[in-house]
């Protein structure tokens, strides 16, 4: 009798313990990254799904030490939310409305490609933004492939205005904080040109239109689409143009926690993207994974300092090349 008590004191005090564990940990994570709720009822949803992905991170990441998945996952500031409110505070990326496009022309058959491609470290990509609370990532996917290409151009490198496409571009069929269409923001500059970042700057909400022509910082010619679901022909685009505007699938919650390494994740879809982003290198790693270098519009506390690093020539996973396009200058 008495052994039986000892044993239910010790599974009370180690379950007591284990809560109090989890009090101290989801208390530091709110204060690390800022996070109030509105109510008691709140909070403790909140640190239940954050409890909840706790428990994902760590099972996953055990895999991960013992070399069975090649990425770890980390408690970033998107731990206590579910995967549906991810997808709704993200907006819709609508990856089905079709402009008229140049082709990009392959090049000549034979040509080696360079083994890495690195924008980033040649002056071609501005710093990691933030699209908060805003459906936008349309937006900076369309501004960082069109500061790439005005670099390439001029030898200066300027961040755009995200929020003048937000604000502005809704007659080439955008809707601000709620989704957009890539080849409708090159549209729109093409139409109108684009101030800068410092002249119109970002304000994670949608507000009226405040453009000033005689402000402007780019305009574009056109824009090329790449065949769909060819990373050998993205290899070369990027290789060759700079960074280049994609689209990808977000819904395994193992985006949403990525934290390093190589993310491959065979359940995205390779079709369904769902959030445009920008691919601005390629490579492979020590152990010889292939991968893209793909900025994300998530801030720095997500990923590798706002950049994943996803699986290049795996059967156009999590649909890295389906839509593929950037701006001519």
């Amino acid at each position: 009798m008495r052994g039986l008590l000892a044993i239910a004191t010790l599974v009370v005090v180690v379950d007591a313990a284990s809560v109090s564990l989890g009090d101290l940990e989801f208390n530091a994570w709110k204060l690390k990254f800022g996070k109030t709720y509105h109510s008691e009822e709140e909070e403790y949803q909140r640190k239940m799904i954050w409890l909840d992905n706790r428990k994902l991170v760590l099972e996953h990441n055990m895999l991960a030490d013992q070399g069975i998945k090649s990425y770890r996952l980390g408690m970033n500031h998107f731990a206590d939310m579910n995967i549906q409110e991810f997808k709704g505070c993200l907006g819709s990326f609508n990856s089905t409305k079709t402009h008229s496009a140049t082709p990009f022309l392959r090049q000549a058959e034979g040509v080696a490609l360079p083994a890495t491609v690195n924008w980033t470290r040649e002056g071609y990509v501005t710093s990691v933004k933030n699209q908060s609370s805003c459906g936008s990532c349309w937006a900076f996917s369309a501004a960082g492939a069109l500061e790439g290409q005005m670099f390439r151009k001029t030898g200066k490198l300027v961040s755009l205005s995200v929020q003048q496409l937000v604000d502005c571009s809704w007659m080439e069929g955008n809707s601000g904080c709620g989704g957009g269409y890539v080849e409708s923001a090159f549209q729109y500059v093409f139409n109108s040109g684009l101030q800068s970042d410092d002249t119109y700057p970002y304000m994670s909400r949608e507000g009226i239109c405040k453009f000033n022509p005689k402000k402007l910082s780019a305009t574009c010619s056109g824009f090329s689409r790449l065949s769909v679901a060819d990373e050998i022909l993205l290899q070369k685009a990027v290789a060759a143009i700079g960074p280049i505007s994609a689209a990808i699938d977000t819904s395994p919650k193992s985006f949403l926690l990525y934290q390093s390494g190589v993310y491959d994740e065979p359940a995205c879809s390779s079709t369904k993207v769902t959030h445009a982003i920008l691919v601005v290198g390629y490579g492979a790693d020590c152990s010889g994974r292939k991968y893209w270098l793909v900025k994300n519009s998530w801030g720095t506390q997500w990923g590798e300092r706002g950049y994943i690093r996803m699986s290049r020539d795996k059967d156009n996973q999590c649909g890295i090349a389906t839509r593929a396009i950037y701006p001519e200058v």
